[in-house]
């Protein structure tokens, strides 16, 4: 994207024609190779370039052989307050936000973006600096299993409590839009954390298991604590499903047994193979009961959901053993471990074999949580990327007056704007939700838009930020620049809380369990907010696109219930993409009808619809989902491998 941090003129490939019959002459003749001497400019791309531009040509001057020895200098890309340079957030808050609440929360929002630029982002780097560590014994030999994290992320912790970043969403202040104030907050907060986001996204998910199970006494003071705004009694919690034999699949990997003692406690003894911020207070754990026998229920029914502390009274672990931590390619601020538990103290939370489905709003939460992270992201390296090309100079002008580079960083916009409005309409659910404000359909489409939402913007996330790393030419690619921290922790938003096919599957099953309702609501709710924009007439064509992919999502479905179950379970990814891009479709279209909407966001609607909208209906057409391309995929992926034969 014409960065090169070479000399322009010391390059092979600088602007020349093709070789080969100069092939696209005119193409090529637009284009003027720099002068030796410098960098040719017209007269009024001069006045264009900033002081530090100027001062990059005039270093071109110097003689080679000091050039040589000189570091090469670039002007860092600087941002301001996240939340006053986000005009998106803000005018979407200003449309849906009733006018007091939205006086109130636009000023704190105001004063955390300066609190994120001062305080929070240079703790988040110094936890990138200095990752946990672990020491198994102390200097005598004796076992302690410490993992020793930074003042950074100490404190990060004291913030997130100071700030209300899980209390605002149970204190409920503003009703139903205290969930959404909650998560713009987490939204800011993401990309400066140094890794606390996923912490809190956990300690979230517990809190609402717990208030979905009325708060029993027993877990009252474990609710107030992960609730908490006050730094000393605030507690985070982790999430400790993962087992050898399976991530997503509990049901079949959950090896774990509880046996329960003669008080009503249980002792736990299982390997917990991937813990996320295993440094937490609390945890919540799935585990089998045994019975008078010794004796487990296999499958999904025999799996119990359970509490437990960490560490007891004296700060001593729980009957826990850290086996080591992981070493991951992100998320490194944050202690990720193998654990055994030895007859580890624990609560029975749950019915006894309800354990999966009492977990159920913990993966929500969880999952809106990984949609937070992956739109904060993007947005993150979108804000760098065009500051960047505000101040970058290459082939004698800025990077945001080449047409080309302008136009990849727009195509990034649109993908992002399109995941933050996906992001905002599942949070308004979720609040209408819990304060028992949404109607049946809002539950139905909530249900839905989930997990359509985590896998689409999980997948958005990874292929934007390594597009904006690339953006930066060589620098982003560069440690210190803080960009491969980014990509690195965003690469994970894909797998965490379930891979983009498990999600898929998980679509299909929102489908069958409401025997379709789903998406009578789903179509419905599109219309509506087409209807909207059915009267503007820049929008016309954006709109008619969205009505003819609902057209062609519903000739699919008929036509898949002809097919057996193979073909919908092939399908799956891609009827999943066209629910996310025709939903966000209506929401860009939505948000581009308001009276006071901007060219931008006009543009922007246009855009998004101007993509494949129902990628499943092609895929139909072409025959991609019958049974026997599901034999052609295992003899592609296994031909020529050992024992290809055995395994197709």
């Amino acid at each position: 994207m014409f960065t090169c941090r070479l000399p322009w003129w010391r390059s092979s490939a600088t602007c020349k024609p093709w070789q080969s019959g100069h092939v696209l002459p005119c193409l090529w003749e637009t284009c003027q190779p720099p002068s030796r001497k410098g960098i040719h400019m017209t007269a009024g791309q001069g006045q264009q370039v900033g002081m530090q531009e100027k001062q990059v040509l005039e270093d071109l001057e110097m003689p080679l052989a000091r050039r040589g020895a000189e570091t090469l200098f670039q002007e860092q890309p600087q941002t301001g307050n996240q939340y006053l340079e986000d005009a998106l957030l803000r005018s979407y808050l200003k449309t849906h936000l009733p006018p007091k609440v939205l006086e109130e929360v636009n000023q704190d929002l105001e004063r955390f973006g300066n609190l994120l630029l001062t305080k929070i982002k240079p703790l988040g780097w110094e936890c990138e600096l200095n990752p946990p560590v672990f020491r198994q014994y102390d200097a005598w030999g004796q076992r302690v299993d410490h993992i020793v994290t930074c003042s950074a992320w100490r404190r990060m912790k004291e913030i997130a409590a100071e700030e209300g970043l899980i209390a605002e969403a149970y204190e409920r202040k503003y009703s139903s839009w205290s969930r959404l104030h909650q998560a713009v907050k987490l939204y800011l907060f993401s990309s400066s954390s140094g890794g606390f986001n996923c912490p809190l996204a956990m300690t979230d998910g517990a809190a609402k298991v717990i208030e979905s199970l009325g708060i029993p006494g027993s877990l009252k003071n474990a609710f107030d604590h992960l609730t908490s705004r006050d730094p000393k009694k605030f507690w985070t919690s982790g999430q400790w499903m993962t087992e050898r034999r399976g991530g997503s699949d509990v049901a079949n990997g959950t090896e774990t047994v509880a046996r329960k003692q003669p008080d009503g406690t249980y002792r736990l003894y299982g390997f917990k193979w991937f813990t996320s911020a295993a440094d937490s207070d609390v945890t919540l754990t799935l585990a089998r009961v045994a019975d008078a026998e010794g004796q487990v229920k296999q499958g999904s029914s025999g799996l119990s959901l359970f509490f437990l502390k960490v560490r007891d009274e004296e700060g001593k672990l729980n009957s826990i053993q850290v086996q080591r931590l992981k070493d991951k390619l992100g998320t490194r601020q944050m202690a990720t471990a193998e654990l055994w538990l030895n007859g580890a103290k624990a609560e029975l939370i749950s019915a006894e074999g309800r354990g999966v489905a009492s977990i159920s709003n913990m993966l929500n939460i969880t999952r809106i949580h990984n949609v937070i992270g992956a739109v904060a992201s993007m947005r993150r390296m979108i804000s760098l990327s065009r500051e960047y090309a505000r101040r970058r100079v290459a082939f004698g002008k800025l990077l945001k007056d080449h047409p080309l580079h302008m136009q990849t960083i727009a195509r990034m916009e649109v993908q992002t704007r399109g995941a933050f409005l996906l992001l905002m309409e599942i949070v308004r659910l979720l609040g209408l939700v819990e304060t028992n404000m949404a109607s049946e359909q809002d539950q139905l489409l909530l249900r839905l838009l989930v997990p359509v939402a985590k896998l689409y913007t999980g997948k958005q996330a990874s292929a934007v930020v390594v597009e904006a790393m690339e953006s930066f030419g060589g620098q982003g690619y560069m440690e210190d620049t803080g960009l491969p921290v980014i990509v690195r922790d965003t690469l994970v938003l894909s797998i965490w809380e379930g891979t983009t096919n498990i999600l898929s599957l998980d679509v299909l099953r929102s489908l069958t369990k409401s025997q379709g309702q789903v998406m009578a609501v789903f179509f419905s709710t599109v219309q509506k907010k087409l209807e909207l924009a059915s009267s503007t007439a820049k929008l016309e064509r954006a709109v008619k696109q969205t009505r003819d992919a609902i057209s062609s999502l519903v000739q699919f479905m008929q036509a898949a219930g002809s097919k057996g179950a193979v073909t919908v379970e092939l399908a799956a990814r891609d009827f999943s993409y066209a629910l996310a891009r025709i939903y966000a479709g209506a929401l860009l279209v939505e948000h581009a009808a308001r009276p006071d909407a901007s060219s931008t966001d006009i543009a922007a609607a246009r855009r998004w619809c101007n993509q494949e909208l129902c990628p499943v209906a092609a895929e139909l057409e072409n025959s991609s989902y019958e049974a026997e391309e599901a034999l052609l995929d295992s003899a592609l992926v296994y031909e020529g491998s050992p024992a290809s034969s055995s395994r197709l």
